[in-house]
Order: structure tokens, then sequence, then C-alpha cells
């Protein structure tokens, strides 16, 4: 109602100022009633489109010295951390299905080994979980695990999760963009 009155008032002082000259058109008295001019909680209708869900990608960090392809296909190389999360493209935040996701993380002493290397994947829903000892600092790093992860249709991820000291578990999505 709000809406269609304020469009009474300028239709009205339209025609007012489209012809002043003829001033022969009686004036249109505001309606007196204060309730009409409430706004309503009811939604006015546009023609805007909804807005565009998205997701903010995932910081990229760097791939390091110690990454190498074809680490075996499993989910698990240690216990007592678990790293989950959802795959999702960025431009929709919809989930990814059968995104590969490498992982590579250094044992107890600091080294990179291959017992530390795994290759998995997203189920249909986008959904990862890895789990692994908690990874330790070294040489002056803070904990933390490495993810590439690839797909076809959108650009390939590299990027490094750091858990928190005394955690068990987190969650860390892997938010891709659209390849170019």
């Amino acid at each position: 109602m709000f809406v269609r009155f304020v469009m009474c008032v300028a239709v009205i002082l339209l025609a007012a100022c489209a012809n002043p000259a003829t001033p022969t058109r009686a004036p249109i008295a505001a309606p007196t009633n204060p309730i009409a001019l409430q706004p309503t909680s009811a939604p006015i209708a546009t023609n805007t489109p909804p807005a565009r869900v998205a997701c903010a990608p995932t910081n990229p960090d760097q791939l390091g010295p110690f990454f190498t392809p074809g680490a075996p296909q499993r989910s698990q190389v240690g216990t007592g951390y678990v790293l989950s999360g959802v795959v999702r493209a960025a431009n929709t935040c919809a989930p990814i299905a059968n995104a590969k996701i490498e992982v590579w993380m250094a044992n107890a002493q600091g080294v990179y080994d291959d017992a530390r290397r795994a290759t998995l994947f997203s189920g249909n829903a986008g959904v990862y979980r890895f789990e692994s000892h908690f990874p330790p600092p070294y040489s002056g790093r803070p904990p933390h695990i490495h993810l590439r992860v690839t797909v076809a249709g959108f650009a390939e991820l590299v990027t490094q999760h750091y858990p928190v000291v005394g955690q068990s578990q987190a969650t860390f999505d892997l938010v891709l963009s659209s390849a170019r």
C-alpha cells in the first residue's frame, strides 16, 4: 500500500509539473488513515533475480618440495587426528563429487615419507574424511597437512591445513574456483 501511495503522489506531481499553467485539476488529498501509511510485512514483488549464492575459494598455499604424485588410494595414514570437510564449487557453493584429494605430511620426526601420503576422493555429497597422526612442527614450520585437489572443470587447488595444537579433529572445506 505504501508503495502505491508513493506512486500515486509521484504521478500527481508529474502531471502538475508537466503543465503548471493549467491548474484545473483539483488536488487529491493524501489518505488520512495512519494505518494506510504503515509499511506492511508482506514482501513487495520485484523483477530482481534472487541473490547469487557463492563461497569464497580456499586460499592456495605452496606445493612445497615434498609432493610426489601417485600416492596410494586410502583415507587413513595414522590415528589421532581427523580432517574432514566438503569439496565445493566457489560460484554456487554446490558440493563436488569425485574430487581427487592428494594428501602428504611429515612423520613424527618431521620427515616426509611414503607412509604419510594418500589419495582419496570426495563422496557424492562432496564429503571427504582423512585420518592421520597430529602433524609435527619441523624446521620452524607449524604443524600442517598438504592437500592438492583436482577435478574436471575446476582449477587445481594446492593448499595446506594448519591444525590447532590440542585438537583431534577439524573441518576444512575445500572450495574450488571454476577452470579458466
